[in-house]
């Protein structure tokens, strides 16, 4: 058993959480064996001790994006979340292309391949509730589609002249029809009770009908039909329902001594704009002994608006004048999130249901230790 000892001090608590950074190295990159344990400290398990220490910060929450700060959780649990998002959160996309003609000039595989990865929205409840997922059959067996895991569509589109054209036309969108093909050509073609689920704005659809698919002139055509299917990131990135999902760790800036003036100005250019700023130094600060700004009253002096703007590029360490005046550092349990969503889900909903995700996973986890246990 290991030895005990006085507990931590708060500069000593606070000090656990930052990773250094230096002007050639990062230091403290590494957490205990055991995330959050020291030796000689008590750090069993506590929920509302969790419950204290953790938040959640929304900084904007827009249909596509999302940025927010997951505060006080370990760097194994804010991964898990990430990688849920990337690979297991169900979406619906195109999985069987069935080509009757195609004279364009992109040839079937490519444009099979390129309508995959077209992002597609319908009515939410009809998503995530009615549709269940597919599964491909055997080899030399007839698949089995039906109207919960098969979604039907078409493309049927012919590149003709436009008799309305004026002679002296040079742009091909006008001087043909069809010239461009756009996902926006694509048919919905609901079966059984989907059309329940998916009508009116909640029908099937491209999240962007201006995604272009194909190029053609005069003669050539396009028709064919496909299946969409429900699947998850982990099967193919087609399905995954986010452009990125992210995270950094939030910087700090601590100022140890005082910037003053023209110093302090070249200080806020050695970051992003917004992350430091300028202010008057106020009488009481001038009057106070070993503040450092002694007979400075209204000079200016720099300090930390939001080192959440900061790109930790270590540019002041570079110049001479600010050493031993500013330390940098990371919050090892203070992670940004962003999430893209592509428009099936929205970005927020995402986040809502890896929650879920990571909670069926971890009672997976329990039921196979209690099997194992007996």
């Amino acid at each position: 058993m290991a030895p005990s000892r006085a507990g931590p001090t708060a500069e000593e608590l606070d000090q656990r959480k930052i990773v250094g950074i230096n002007p050639e190295t990062v230091t403290d990159t590494t957490n205990t064996d055991f995330p959050g344990h020291y030796p000689g400290e008590d750090h069993s398990w506590d929920l509302e001790r969790f419950r204290n220490g953790f938040q959640i910060e929304f900084h904007h929450n827009d249909p596509f994006d999302a940025s927010f700060s997951l505060i006080g959780v370990d760097a194994s649990i804010a991964n898990a979340f990430r990688r849920i998002l990337i690979a297991d959160i169900p979406t619906l996309a195109i999985e069987s292309v069935f080509i009757t003609d195609n004279t364009s000039v992109i040839q079937d595989e490519v444009l099979a391949h390129r309508l995959g990865l077209i992002p597609f929205k319908g009515n939410q409840d009809g998503l995530k509730n009615f549709l269940r997922f597919w599964k491909k059959p055997e080899p030399g067996v007839e698949p089995t589609l039906y109207d919960f895991n098969t979604v039907m569509l078409s493309l049927n589109v012919e590149c003709t002249h436009n008799p309305k054209a004026s002679e002296d036309e040079e742009d091909p969108t006008k001087l043909y029809n069809h010239a461009h093909v756009y996902a926006k050509d694509i048919q919905f073609h609901p079966v059984g009770r989907q059309k329940k689920y998916f009508s009116g704005e909640g029908a099937i659809a491209p999240v962007h009908p201006d995604i272009l698919i194909a190029k053609m002139r005069p003669g050539q055509a396009i028709e064919l039909t496909m299946h969409m299917h429900k699947g998850v990131g982990s099967d193919h990135a087609k399905f995954s329902p986010v452009a990125t999902a992210s995270y950094r760790l939030m910087p700090t800036i601590t100022i140890t001594q005082p910037i003053l003036g023209k110093d302090a100005e070249k200080f806020a250019k050695c970051f992003p704009k917004g992350v430091i700023g300028l202010e008057k130094v106020s009488r009481k600060e001038a009057a106070q002994k070993g503040s450092g700004y002694e007979g400075h009253e209204g000079e200016l002096k720099a300090v930390v608006k939001d080192p959440m703007r900061d790109t930790v590029s270590r540019e002041c360490l570079r110049h001479a004048e600010f050493q031993g005046k500013v330390r940098l550092g990371r919050r090892r349990d203070h992670f940004i999130f962003s999430i893209e969503s592509t428009g099936q889900w929205n970005s927020d909903d995402l986040f809502l249901e890896s929650v879920v995700k990571l909670k069926e996973k971890c009672a997976k986890l329990e039921k196979q230790v209690i099997n194992m246990a007996r």
